[in-house]
């Protein structure tokens, strides 16, 4: 039914309270959750397994989770599902079917350990497993790997649509929408599962939301707690646990190509590289692609290109469409750029497909700049490293993160669409590059990047507030574990 696996980085002389982690499919969704549970066993003296939908022997999976005891849950079939159905509503319906698996699961990790359970901490999609937390008679929380924005976005819904019959949706709110004193969010930046209660998406945000209001709290993937308020006293508070970024991926097994990264990057002066990434999730359609190379070169600078496949389903699928041009057009993400593009840029940049070791590729001397997706795993790795943003958001919450690293952070400049196809032109995107790599901008962002930098390693150094804040959480549960043990 289920695989385990460990090693002894986690395992104790004596059995330590037990920590379950629950991540969702997608490895996006995997990598902060693992960075907390390495964390917890390090630092925190508790023991942790992390559950995942994820095969742990797949390569970029077996990477992320190394050095931890990790199980995965059984398959589940979702064929009877429309064909059509929302990316999202896939998951929680996938999570829902796993219950069975997953309560099995927990006794069985419970069993095999010889140590009490001490919490049970289930990522953002998985709050159908909450309730597992009261059968074990752990507390459960909801582990939120975004903005804090994001979140107060959530608080906002469910306080706006609390009930199924009520009448309000975000399009009927002001525009901007305040957030706080000095953030605020224009509409067409929140995503439209908020706003259209037509949407699939909707009723389920409205049915995480009241979820939510079961766990013990939210540990959130941020620093700042001040940065927007949470004023709203329907769900559980929130600790800032974050950032949760990996010092180092040298462990990740890239292959060729990333060996090729890294050594050409050696090769280039300081500060000198932007580094054009779109996460494990972001596809380009072929006619944006064109464009973006053809920025790239216009801009006469240096960069490092990770390239994949085009989507066939328009500017920002995430899944590509079956192509019949062509074997190789299917493997090989390379051949959709533009004709002569590597020829003419030979020297200055380098294209690798598919993937390249990104916490390393932002913290390499060379690089200055990143054009990225704004997922929040890729943007606090960049925070981290204090590397600059040229933010291109694509879906999900990336709008809300980069009109927040934009105009709140100060760490991105923002690309600007074409209003009549949403395409973002080459003109855009050679002027961005110039202005962020050169401009009075690109400095004043530099400078803000660096104390960004500062403060996310303070958060995390021995007395700072998020190591000083899960310390207080993890003291919580292996009292309240070691207690009902006596009893």
């Amino acid at each position: 039914m289920e695989s385990l696996t460990s090693s002894g980085a986690a395992a104790a002389s004596s059995p330590r309270p037990h920590v379950v982690l629950l991540a969702s499919p997608g490895i996006g969704h995997l990598i902060p959750l693992a960075e907390l549970a390495r964390r917890l066993v390090a630092h925190h003296g508790l023991a942790a397994t992390l559950v995942t939908f994820t095969d742990p022997s797949e390569n970029s999976a077996s990477a992320i989770l190394s050095s931890l005891r990790a199980a995965e849950v059984a398959t589940v079939s979702l064929d009877d599902l429309p064909i059509d159905a929302a990316f999202k509503v896939d998951f929680a319906d996938q999570i829902r079917r796993s219950i069975p698996h997953l309560r099995a699961l927990l006794h069985s990790i419970s069993f095999s350990s010889g140590a009490p359970l001490a919490a049970l901490v289930p990522d953002f999609f998985c709050y159908e497993a909450l309730h597992l937390a009261d059968e074990l008679g752990v507390p459960g929380y909801i582990f939120y790997p975004t903005s804090l924005a994001a979140h107060v976005v959530m608080r906002r819904h469910v306080a706006v649509n609390g009930a199924a019959t009520a009448a309000g949706e975000y399009h009927d709110l002001p525009d901007p929408l305040r957030l706080s004193d000095h953030v605020s969010l224009r509409r067409a930046d929140i995503p439209g599962g908020f706003q259209d209660r037509t949407n699939p998406r909707f009723a389920l945000l409205l049915d995480m939301g009241r979820r939510y209001r079961a766990a013990a709290g939210f540990l959130m993937e941020s620093t700042n707690a001040d940065e927007v308020k949470q004023d709203d006293d329907t769900l559980p508070p929130a600790y800032m646990v974050g950032p949760l970024v990996r010092l180092s991926d040298s462990d990740e097994d890239g292959g060729a190509a990333a060996c090729l990264a890294l050594e050409w990057l050696d090769h280039q002066p300081t500060g000198s590289v932007v580094y054009v990434s779109f996460g494990s999730g972001g596809s380009l359609s072929v006619e944006q692609m064109a464009e973006l190379a053809a920025g790239i070169e216009d801009s006469g600078h240096r960069f490092l290109w990770v390239v994949r496949m085009p989507s066939l389903k328009g500017p920002y699928g995430m899944e590509m469409e079956s192509n019949n041009e062509g074997k190789d057009k299917l493997q090989d993400p390379l051949v959709w750029l533009p004709d002569g593009f590597m020829e003419r840029t030979n020297g200055r940049g380098l294209v690798v497909p598919s993937w390249a070791p990104q916490v390393r590729v932002l913290s390499h001397r060379a690089t200055a700049a990143f054009v990225s997706h704004c997922g929040w795993n890729s943007a606090q790795e960049s925070m981290a490293a204090g590397v600059p943003m040229i933010a291109w958001p694509m879906y999900a919450e990336q709008r809300m993160n980069a009109a927040i690293l934009s105009e709140n952070v100060g760490v991105a400049l923002r690309l600007r669409e074409r209003p009549d196809d949403g395409l973002i032109p080459r003109e855009e995107i050679a002027t961005a590059l110039r202005e962020v790599m050169e401009g009075e901008k690109g400095r004043a962002m530099r400078g803000r990047a660096r104390d960004v930098q500062e403060a996310a390693a303070q958060a995390w150094a021995p007395e700072g507030s998020s190591r000083r804040k899960l310390e207080e959480l993890a003291g919580e549960w292996k009292a309240t574990a070691l207690g009902r043990q006596k009893h």
